[in-house]
């Protein structure tokens, strides 16, 4: 079986409509959605947003499918044989574009022949990811990020994730597609589109935003039609990926 987290429901949709024979299932607070593509069984879960919601879910996750493995005593047949990390990421810089596909290199411990063979036919870059505490908007400020990590992109969640797959010896595979850049910037500021404290964008506040700058308007229509062909490409990357691992 292989795991496959996103953070949010907007990143999943269209790689859960792939998915065939889907079912849910709820342990300790925490749900998940398993389903099959082709005959590779696949358990996905949503993290949310940020260290500790991403902590405390996936933990939680890992726990509950630990005791399953014990009660059924089969635990070496019922580890995942990875775990996939997938989601949107914010480019660092003006080099990778909105829909371009990132293998995180530095968080990846996938064996590498395995990678190569799961990745072939995939227009894809490889470099390393930055998990960041916050949604970064400023182009100066990724800029600076860029610098002093040597990140091509940053996500909010990989580097939590990566621990804990190392903690319980899953191996790992990071793949994020590209959904905003320092030239093609959020439509609105970071703490309007999306309240971490709350796991959910505060629809009001994002309308009183937009009745405060009409002209913003636009750039959220067109932001959402970015986030939808992103996410059809990570589906597609990650159907591919899943066949071939």
């Amino acid at each position: 079986m292989i795991a496959v987290t996103f953070a949010l429901p907007a990143e999943s949709s269209e790689f859960l409509r792939r998915l065939r024979d889907k079912s849910h299932t709820e342990r300790d607070g925490v749900r998940t959605i398993r389903g099959k593509i082709e005959e590779r069984a696949i358990e996905v879960l949503h993290t949310g947003v940020g260290e500790k919601v991403c902590r405390q879910r996936l933990g939680k996750f890992l726990s509950a499918r630990r005791t399953a493995e014990r009660i059924r005593g089969g635990e070496q047949d019922q580890q995942f044989d990875c775990l996939i990390s997938a989601g949107f990421a914010g480019a660092l810089d003006n080099d990778l574009k909105i829909g371009d596909l990132l293998l995180a290199e530095n968080f990846s411990t996938v064996h590498e022949s395995e990678t190569r063979a799961s990745l072939s036919g995939l227009h894809i870059h490889i470099a390393n990811l930055l998990t960041v505490p916050a949604l970064i908007d400023s182009p100066e400020e990724r800029n600076k990020l860029a610098l002093a990590s040597g990140a091509v992109a940053a996500d909010m969640e990989t580097e939590f994730i990566a621990r804990a797959c190392a903690t319980c010896g899953i191996p790992l595979l990071s793949l994020r597609v590209i959904s905003d850049t320092p030239h093609n910037r959020l439509p609105a500021p970071a703490n309007v589109l999306f309240d971490i404290e709350r796991q959910q964008t505060r629809m009001l506040r994002l309308a009183t935003h937009l009745l405060a700058h009409p002209s913003r308007v636009p750039r959220l229509a067109h932001f959402a039609t970015r986030i939808a062909h992103a996410r059809k490409i990570l589906a597609d990357a990650l159907v591919a990926v899943v066949r071939k691992l």
